[in-house]
């Protein structure tokens, strides 16, 4: 049986509000927390974006539970050696509770700092060569390295977790869940495939963590939900790479004209019937996964965690 855990909007929510919902999502009974690692919110709507290092820092103190970035990005607008420095913190001021959840990241997020938007296979080179630098330093020694695209010298973590910091990889399709296999200590994905945690498995993943994410909209109206995720979350909707390789969050709301309110009907768990939330997250028991975090979309946070404590929770417990 997976565990279940809630996923924290930076795009959505300000500190504030996100220590509030870690500590409603506890009450709850949600295992785990999620949060998400951006400069930019996806578009203007969602509105947030607060850096994710403090707010972990602030977490840490609010909730026992265990917190993992979903995802950060290594490898552009932060050196992996700074990243490792944020991540041996966060392991610490958690006695142990934190994972770093890795992935190749979007221009929306990465460009800020002026440098050219590598294509995909680049990306995954920087972020492999980040892996091995962070590694490094996450065992206290002093680092030197000369690679293809980092420099890092006499670099040294003093403050270090007992262990190394676990590195779990988002991959979306057979290149990154490759890498995720060779070199991951866990496999972060956003879809129930179980055809994709199996060649994770196969290629080298054996029993490592699967973790997996979705977000539904909770609202005692069904249609009011597919307009709140329409109008906040259309961007999950869009083909192809659009989300790596969009640079604003104007142009992806450009872009979001093309996804329609039945688009959104057919494809998100929005209102309140406790069987289709469910079944959305059974999907990713069903798939293999060990952790499934889930995301409320919208204003009625309280809500969701009293639908999930008393309606969603319990059911997903026995099945």
């Amino acid at each position: 049986m997976p565990e279940y855990g809630y996923f924290l909007s930076c795009e959505q929510h300000g500190p504030a509000e996100l220590l509030e919902q870690a500590r409603m999502a506890e009450q709850a009974g949600f295992q785990a927390l999620w949060i998400s690692d951006h400069y930019h919110p996806w578009n203007d709507a969602q509105g947030q974006s607060p850096f994710v290092w403090s707010v972990i820092g602030a977490l840490s103190e609010a909730v026992s539970l265990p917190i993992e970035t979903a995802v950060t990005c290594p490898t552009v607008r932060v050196h992996p050696a700074v990243v490792a420095q944020a991540a041996a913190t966060s392991a610490v001021m958690t006695d142990g509770r934190f994972r770093l959840g890795v992935g190749t990241g979007e221009a929306l997020n990465e460009h800020i700092v002026g440098h050219t938007w590598p294509p995909a296979h680049v990306r995954l080179e920087m972020l492999e060569e980040a892996i091995q630098i962070m590694r490094r330093l996450f065992t206290g020694e002093e680092v030197n390295h000369h690679g293809t695209h980092y420099t890092v010298e006499n670099a040294r973590l003093y403050t270090v977790p007992d262990q190394p910091v676990p590195i779990d990889i988002s991959g979306f399709g057979p290149a990154a869940t490759a890498l995720a296999s060779r070199v991951g200590d866990g496999y972060i994905t956003m879809m129930p495939d179980a055809s994709m945690v199996e060649q994770y498995r196969k290629g080298g993943g054996g029993g490592k963590l699967v973790s997996g994410g979705t977000k539904v909209c909770y609202d005692t109206d069904r249609d009011a939900a597919v307009r709140t995720v329409h109008r906040l979350w259309a961007n999950e909707l869009l083909p192809g790479e659009l989300g790596q390789v969009l640079p604003s969050p104007k142009h992806f709301e450009q872009a979001q004209t093309l996804v329609t309110e039945d688009m959104v009907r057919e494809s998100r768990v929005c209102g309140d019937s406790p069987d289709e939330h469910v079944a959305e997250l059974k999907r990713f028991a069903d798939a293999g996964f060990d952790r499934v975090y889930v995301n409320q979309i919208g204003p009625d946070v309280r809500g969701f965690f009293d639908f999930y404590r008393t309606k969603v929770l319990p059911q997903l417990q026995t099945v």
